[in-house]
């Protein structure tokens, strides 16, 4: 009877299913009252009595593997089955999440706007700027305070390039190549060399016109 037991053990361990009704079929085969297991059970009562222990723990043994692979093949398939109705593939992809725009381009459009409906058009122009445009053409002297190094960012590798400090450099570079009268708005970023505080920055937005 031992050999019947491995037998059926070697056979429970290699049990598969594809689906819950084959897990049940699975189920009927060998744990009902009819089944393969319940048979040996049946059987147990013409064992000689001096195997009754080693027999009796050997079946023991076989229907908890049968009943734990058995629940381990139903679980799996429900799980699988839960996945897969969670996923719907036909639905609509979720939409997904925009910024907004920053305060800063909201206001510079609202102003640009404002001064369009008044004939004015925008102008723009280097960040990085030379000293005619930002100082000598707008008529800051050569002593002038803005011209010092504490108040402007100069570029190192030549003292006449520098950062711009006011856009007022857009109007020189415009006047240079248009005829009056001229209408401009000239918004854009500029920098001065300021200690950072609550009040100041060395880098901000300015609007000309």
């Amino acid at each position: 009877m031992i050999d019947k037991i491995n037998e059926l053990k070697e056979r429970i361990v290699s049990l598969n299913a594809s689906s819950l009704e084959e897990v049940e079929a699975l189920r009927i085969k060998y744990l009902s009252k009819k089944g393969e297991v319940s048979a040996l059970f049946n059987d147990f009562k013409s064992v000689a009595p001096e195997q009754k222990r080693t027999v009796g723990q050997a079946l023991n043994e076989l229907k908890n593997m049968a009943t734990e692979r058995i629940a381990a093949l139903r679980e799996a398939l429900e799980t699988s089955d839960s996945a897969a109705d969670d996923l719907d593939l036909t639905r609509t992809a979720a939409p997904l999440p925009l910024g907004t725009r920053h305060p800063l381009s909201l206001v510079r459009d609202e102003i640009v706007a404002i001064f369009s409906r008044l004939g004015f058009t925008v102008a723009e122009g280097p960040e990085i700027e030379d000293d005619w445009h930002v100082f000598s053409s707008l008529n800051f002297a050569a002593d002038h305070p803005a011209r010092d190094m504490q108040d402007t960012f100069f570029i190192n590798r030549t003292p006449d390039v520098l950062l711009r400090t006011h856009t007022s450099s857009v109007q020189s570079r415009v006047m240079e190549r248009t005829q009056p009268p001229i209408r401009i708005i000239c918004p854009g970023r500029v920098y001065r060399n300021e200690a950072i505080s609550a009040r100041a920055h060395c880098f901000f937005h300015q609007v000309e016109a």
